[in-house]
């Protein structure tokens, strides 16, 4: 046996970890395995063995004998529990110094608890997004790791290497101190979901207009030519074309209509309420996939609810499927401006001060939400200091143009009764912001009516409240 020691270890050999593990090794690193039961780690060595040089370990202490230091460990093991087993189960034979990864979908709390327990011990705690699925983790994902910055100098060049690369730009970065990098993943995941959700009412739209699935599929796959161009709307136009071998009908129409989540786009909506953040195009979004699961509802609804037949008349069809793409782009611009808005605020509150042009960066390829915006993100964010997407110069001015479309989809949805939760939320977002005086005045003087909750006045400092109840003169609190 070579006793040269591995360069990084991988805990955990389902697909996620083997794939990691192999791509580390692929890219010429000695790479140390090790999985609770043995079995796997000798499938990934029968199966993989000859891609590079592993150092398979049946035991936690040899597993981090085998490491040089500082070691640097990548657990790829389920979230929750099985993290904090699996970090116990390592640390009676860690050193000071030693780095432990947490590349699976932790909530980013428990990354930032994780991180302070074992700060205190002496060891490094990274918690690491990492985007892409199967595919990326062994052909280069997008990864978006957090802890200290000693950490990622020991261990970003690894990431790096393996990670998916635009224009020779790896897709990894040092998003920030502790649970940095799994808030960035779960914001990524959240702006993932509204992306779908998009994609679906879309599918809904063209199909109402007539178009079958393989002529809708021929639609996404004109406009993955397009400014839409992107992994998603890519692989919509396969699934859309994919034949069921039972019964010769489009496969998506006999999928059950009940999308599942994970939890990712749930956290992502909690956290925009508890920091306050506006992100309904998102949260419509996580909503919708909770509809389409409650079956009880849905067939309540179904029996008692009238409604009109979800049938567009247009005299130009294509005129509408152009008016779809544009309230397509729009819809999805406005789920950035959230996702990333949420993560500006987060960083503020958190002490993060994440760069958002380097997140927009590393998510150009490697990753689920990968797309040709990314890069106009990019740029924009890093050539102007800006409270949100929706104020960068080329984004503006999209919008403006796309506007008289969206409006147009959204009506004519309204009208035939297909539900588009998503693109209306968006649309009703960028109205809102925009408006130069909203119903939040009323609003507060409601609350000021039934609860003495103060309101504040246009013309005058301080706060003020009505004494509603006796003879309505203003007092100044």
């Amino acid at each position: 046996m070579n006793e040269r020691l591995a360069d990084v270890g991988v805990v955990g050999m389902a697909v996620m970890g083997s794939n990691l593990a192999r791509n580390i090794a692929r890219n010429g690193y000695r790479v140390a395995l090790f999985n609770r039961t043995p079995a796997k780690t000798e499938a990934v060595m029968r199966l993989y063995g000859e891609e590079g040089e592993f150092v398979p370990a049946e035991d936690v202490e040899s597993f981090v004998a085998s490491l040089e230091r500082p070691r640097r460990i990548i657990l790829m093991v389920q979230a929750g529990a099985a993290t904090d087993f699996t970090i116990d189960s390592l640390k009676p034979f860690l050193e000071e110094g030693d780095i432990i990864v947490d590349g699976g979908n932790s909530h980013f709390e428990d990354t930032r608890r994780r991180e302070q327990r074992l700060s205190a011990e002496g060891l490094h705690f990274v918690g690491a997004g990492i985007s892409g699925g199967e595919v990326g983790a062994l052909e280069g994902p997008s990864i978006m790791p957090g802890g200290s910055p000693e950490s990622y100098a020991a261990l970003g060049p690894i990431l790096e290497r393996i990670s998916a690369t635009v224009d020779g730009e790896p897709c990894c970065a040092y998003i920030g101190p502790d649970g940095a990098g799994h808030f960035v993943k779960m914001v990524h995941n959240g702006i993932e979901y509204a992306d779908m959700q998009f994609i679906g009412e879309a599918y809904e739209l063209l199909k109402a207009i007539g178009l079958s699935a393989v002529e809708a599929a021929d639609v996404f796959a004109g406009w993955n030519t397009g400014d839409l161009d992107s992994y998603l709307i890519e692989i919509t136009a396969d699934v859309l074309r994919q034949v069921d071998a039972r019964t010769g009908n489009p496969l998506v129409d006999v999928i059950k209509d009940a999308a599942g989540m994970k939890g990712t786009g749930t956290w992502t909506v909690q956290s925009a309420l508890e920091l306050g953040v506006p992100a309904n195009a998102i949260a419509e979004a996580v909503f919708a996939r909770a509809a389409s699961s409650s079956a009880e509802l849905r067939s309540a609804a179904q029996a008692a609810l009238a409604g009109p037949s979800s049938v567009i008349g247009v005299a130009d069809r294509d005129a509408f499927v152009e008016d779809v793409r544009q309230a397509l782009w729009s819809a999805k611009v406005v789920a950035y401006a959230q996702g990333l808005d949420l993560i500006r605020q987060a960083g503020k509150a958190y002490g993060w001060d994440v760069d958002i042009a380097a997140v927009a960066r590393i998510w150009r390829a490697g990753c689920i939400i990968r797309a040709r915006l990314l890069e106009r993100i990019r740029s924009e964010y890093a050539a102007n200091s800006l409270v949100t997407l929706l104020e960068a110069p080329s984004v503006r001015d999209g919008l403006a143009d796309a506007q008289g479309s969206w409006r147009r989809v959204v009506a004519a949805a309204v009208t035939a009764g297909v539900p588009v939760p998503g693109f209306a939320g968006a649309l009703g977002y960028y109205d809102l912001v925009r408006a130069p005086r909203g119903n939040a005045a009323l609003t507060q003087g409601l609350r000021d009516f039934f609860g003495a909750h103060t309101y504040k006045r246009i013309d005058d400092e301080g706060v003020f409240h009505t004494n509603w109840s006796t003879d309505r003169a203003e007092v100044r609190v």
